[in-house]
């Protein structure tokens, strides 16, 4: 899929405690330098993908979202503003272009600036960039470490505090590698990828990690619960290094860039499944679904 030639993005503000919604100047400043998004990376995002002029998954998303909120003490956010911004966004980014390229929509929502305690809320639509579009068709090669920081273990959620992601992300690619896998420090079970949701594949069964402290996956649910209808043994269980290894495909699922196969888990090159292009034509179809 050939990337989106436009490269502004469109925003627009959501008041939250239910106002209206506007949009905003790309070229105009919109976070205040004492909001806590700049301060502590206070705050939370959701990332959705735009396909065919909608948003991809949006229950599941706006479901997350609410918990999100709720984990880290936030105010209910307005999910009708929300979704209602999300919209206007899309039409003024895709116009009237009915196969409009993949685009991603960020919704971000922040605790606020300290000198009004006002919460900062809005909403992006921009290009996904060559990245993702190229992962896609190429996969990836990935390496396993342990998550040596605590997360919430009863309710995890998507916030903007992403340093420690982020920081070991771009460690993995300086040992030559495209993405990571987090591990349980104590038992070394696979939690999640550094942005996506692993999933192994062995013949019609599916399987995601369980454990504490995994986020929970919109594009995976979305993917078992289309596929379990299909014939598909779909389900979350403790999984190992050695059990992806061992499994015929390898893929981390999320929102943009949807289906990543995994070619290579730290010195193993695993192997191409005759089944790739049904997997991910799975995948696709979940989230139309």
């Amino acid at each position: 899929m050939k990337p989106s030639p436009r490269k502004e993005p469109v925003i627009y503000v959501v008041e939250p405690f239910g106002g209206s919604v506007r949009k905003h100047s790309p070229s105009l400043p919109l976070v205040y330098a004492d909001d806590a998004a700049v301060t502590r990376g206070d705050g939370i995002f959701e990332s959705l993908l735009v396909r065919g002029g909608k948003a991809a998954n949006l229950a599941r998303h706006a479901q997350r979202f609410r918990d999100s909120a709720r984990a880290l003490d936030l105010p209910e956010p307005p999910m009708h503003k929300w979704e209602e911004a999300t919209r206007l966004a899309i039409a003024d980014y895709c116009g009237t272009d009915a196969d409009h390229p993949d685009a991603k929509c960020t919704w971000t929502y922040t605790r606020g600036r300290a000198s009004t305690g006002v919460p900062t809320a809005w909403v992006t639509v921009q290009p996904l960039g060559d990245a993702p579009l190229r992962q896609r068709t190429t996969g990836v090669t990935v390496l396993t470490s342990p998550r040596l920081w605590h997360v919430a273990e009863e309710l995890p959620a998507k916030t903007l505090n992403y340093a420690a992601t982020m920081a070991m992300l771009r460690m993995a690619k300086d040992k030559g590698y495209d993405d990571l896998i987090l591990t349980d420090p104590d038992s070394g079970e696979i939690l999640e990828g550094a942005t996506s949701t692993v999933v192994a594949v062995r013949g019609k069964k599916l399987r995601t990690a369980a454990g504490r402290g995994i986020l929970p996956g919109t594009t995976q649910a979305a993917l078992f619960d289309y596929a379990q209808d299909r014939g598909y043994r779909c389900k979350a269980k403790p999984l190992t290094v050695e059990y992806l290894e061992k499994s015929d495909s390898v893929w981390l699922v999320s929102s943009v860039r949807v289906a990543v196969r995994v070619t290579k888990l730290n010195e193993k090159t695993l192997k191409t499944p005759d089944n790739e292009e049904e997997i991910r034509g799975l995948i696709d179809a979940a989230l139309g679904a």
